[in-house]
């Protein structure tokens, strides 16, 4: 079964939390504090494997969770990091956030590795926060919790060179002929209900990836037929071969031709313009002589190379084959997408701190550097509050709460935990 789409939902790790202790031993009085630091959590990685071929392993498998770090533990004793949880995915598949629709990866090149939710850091042990005033510290932080995300998975084919058409015009024919690919053949319409991958040796050296792809029906880009799950194929290609079927009397090879071309428009501009050449199939049922030179007139006056080719018998096939090689060396490679930063590669560069006021005694505080301050602080001990409202003072927002007019008894929300305003 050939799967090209899935939504995951992922759980990278939360951070182990640093440990309370102070060294004992004999004849050492006042050792100090040797907590440790808790491990940073398992993050989830995407990797492109060029060995597995479509999604439907993430249809009955879509929740992944990392390990957390392990606790910090006396005698400075880190805690154990979490391991990573890698998800093989499929060369050529984007992922994005389910929601919002925003890029996180394009995975185009073998091997490639994406973080896809960051592990949370492990928090710091109190000998961490031990200084020449406060040489015992009776606290620790507490682990960060890992990112969580629902991820939407697509595949989009790896190919050169994508085969068009109608339903039932010889595609499938054409990429068995070419190359050493096999696809299902048969004389009713929708043969092809997923994409075949063959490859297509010219000569010696030189060498292309041709997609038969699935029929392409009026009103695909709106759904109809295969629909979206057509055009997301072509999408990868370089350049396109057009088949038609010009051996039935009563239809158009001319509509037919404006058919796929204006579904090809309608779900990207992009596309219609990609080079094509034209594949005139059928020729061992011998057309009809007129009716195909004017075909053939019409689309030289578009400016579109045609061939006379029969899938079946393997006619025009190779001159076909050789001049794709030619068009393909005369364009550029395909560009590689950059994947999109995740949040752990920019939290050094991240918005300033926002401080607004929601009602009378109510405010709001926002940033990702201050939120992981407070979710980080073990809320139920008074040393560890004191050192946030320190911390807090240190990125200005005790001034700027201040400044708002806050005053002892206000409630400040800082992410999902709410605080009370102390001078």
């Amino acid at each position: 079964m050939f799967v090209d789409e899935a939504q995951i939902e992922v759980k990278a790790g939360d951070g182990g939390d640093g440990v309370v202790s102070f060294r004992r031993e004999k004849h050492v009085p006042r050792g100090g504090p040797d907590g440790g630091d808790g491990g940073r959590g398992g993050s989830i990685v995407a990797v492109a494997d060029p060995h597995v071929r479509t999604l439907i392993d993430f249809t009955y498998h879509s929740h992944f969770t990392a390990p957390r770090g392990g606790n910090g533990s006396g005698k400075r004793w880190h805690g154990k990091n979490g391991a990573e949880v890698e998800l093989r995915l499929p060369s050529g598949t984007t992922i994005r956030e389910a929601g919002s629709g925003t890029l996180i990866a394009d995975l185009v090149a073998p091997e490639q590795r994406v973080v896809l939710a960051a592990g949370g850091r492990g928090g710091h042990g109190n000998a961490h926060f031990a200084t020449s005033t406060r040489q015992s510290p009776r606290f620790a932080e507490k682990g960060e919790p890992g990112q969580a995300l629902r991820l939407k998975l697509e595949l989009k084919l790896l190919a050169d060179v994508g085969v068009i058409g109608l339903p039932n015009v010889g595609k499938s024919s054409l990429i068995a002929q070419a190359s050493a690919a096999r696809p299902k053949i048969a004389d009713y319409p929708f043969t092809t209900l997923a994409p075949n991958l063959g490859v297509v040796r010219v000569e010696e050296g030189r060498s292309f990836v041709m997609a038969d792809l699935p029929g392409l029906v009026e009103g695909a880009h709106l759904g109809a037929g295969r629909g979206h799950a057509f055009l997301r194929h072509v999408e990868r290609t370089r350049a396109l071969i057009h088949v038609l079927d010009v051996s039935v009397p009563e239809r158009s090879p001319q509509q037919d031709f404006e058919i796929v071309n204006e579904e090809l428009a309608r779900h990207d501009l992009a596309l219609a313009e990609r080079p094509q050449l034209v594949a005139l199939n059928k020729m061992d049922l011998n057309p009809e002589e007129g009716k195909l030179a004017a075909f053939e007139a019409y689309l030289t006056g578009r400016g579109y190379r045609s061939l006379r080719i029969s899938a079946l018998t393997g006619e025009g096939v190779y001159p076909l084959m050789a001049q794709t090689a030619d068009l393909l060396d005369r364009l550029p490679a395909e560009t590689e997408v950059a994947p999109a930063p995740r949040a752990s590669e920019v939290e050094e560069r991240e918005a300033p701190v926002q401080v607004v006021r929601i009602d009378g005694n109510t405010f709001q505080v926002t940033g990702a550097a201050v939120e992981r301050v407070v979710i980080m602080t073990d809320l139920d001990n008074t040393e560890a509050v004191r050192h946030l409202h320190r911390r807090l003072e240190r990125m200005h927002v005790i001034q700027r709460l201040r400044g708002l007019g806050a005053k002892d008894g206000d409630l400040v929300r800082i992410g999902e935990v709410e605080l009370t305003f102390v001078e």
